[in-house]
């Protein structure tokens, strides 16, 4: 039997407006070993979220002018998908956007829920409506139903922390900040580097970061959100996780 890692996440956060399409094309082909199926990539350019995914290969997928379509930002995320729920089909692409009242959001996530059917079944009893099968929009529906009482972005990360149960790592690209966060028990790898401009990279395994130029810095701890944005450094903790925050 062949071994699946399911999923490759990747993340980029800039201090200018950049080619962060092309980094990430580059990151989630390192990554794709850990996921065949299917392939997506956001660019946050001034709090416009632009978007492809679709089944394939990340060649293919980003083939012909569809890398060269995106506009520069300084924000994006990408993703690989290997499917561990959900059947395989374009609308379980991710990463996944969001529109809520507090703004956008775009979520990559590996891993799985062990209280997914409980937590949507709860979410579909109060009108939600799912238009996937996977968990990773149960985990968007979480955090936005966070977000709408959370002073923050960071901090309705970290309250739906408290709700899931189970193996991920995210990265959450809201206009203004890029947010990684791995389950408080360390289950699925996410480690961060940085690239001598000053360009920060999140990914699932550290020969991302290499395949852009980034200088390994460490692995996530287990429960650890980090907040990447251009606001004042802070310190921010909570019951289960601490977060650090990168100030460029």
């Amino acid at each position: 039997m062949s071994i699946h890692e399911e999923c490759g996440v990747f993340g980029v956060f800039s201090s200018a407006q950049t080619n962060v399409s092309d980094l990430v094309y580059y990151g989630l082909y390192a990554l794709q070993h850990r996921g065949q199926e299917a392939c997506g990539i956001v660019v946050n350019d001034d709090g416009l979220f632009y978007s492809h995914k679709d089944i394939g290969l990340v060649g293919e997928v980003f083939g012909g002018s569809k890398l060269r379509d995106f506009p520069k930002g300084n924000m994006a995320v990408g993703h690989v998908r290997y499917g561990t729920t959900g059947g395989s089909s374009r609308k379980n692409c991710q990463p996944i956007e969001v529109n809520h009242q507090k703004g956008k959001m775009a979520i990559a996530h590996n891993g799985n829920l062990s209280n997914a059917y409980e937590l949507r079944n709860k979410l579909e009893l109060t009108g939600a409506i799912f238009h996937t099968t996977s968990d990773t929009e149960t985990i968007a529906y979480i955090i936005t139903k966070e977000r709408l009482n959370a002073p923050s972005i960071e901090e309705a990360v970290s309250r739906s922390m408290n709700i899931l149960c189970g193996a991920y790592s995210l990265v959450v690209m809201s206009p203004a900040k890029m947010i990684a966060c791995r389950d408080p028990y360390g289950f699925r790898p996410l480690c961060y580097g940085k690239i001598s401009d000053g360009t920060y990279v999140i990914a699932s395994e550290s020969c991302a970061l290499s395949a852009v130029g980034a200088e390994f810095i460490r692995d996530l701890l287990p429960g650890e959100i980090l907040v990447f944005s251009k606001l004042l450094p802070v310190k921010f903790r909570t019951k289960k996780e601490i977060c650090e925050h990168i100030s460029l």
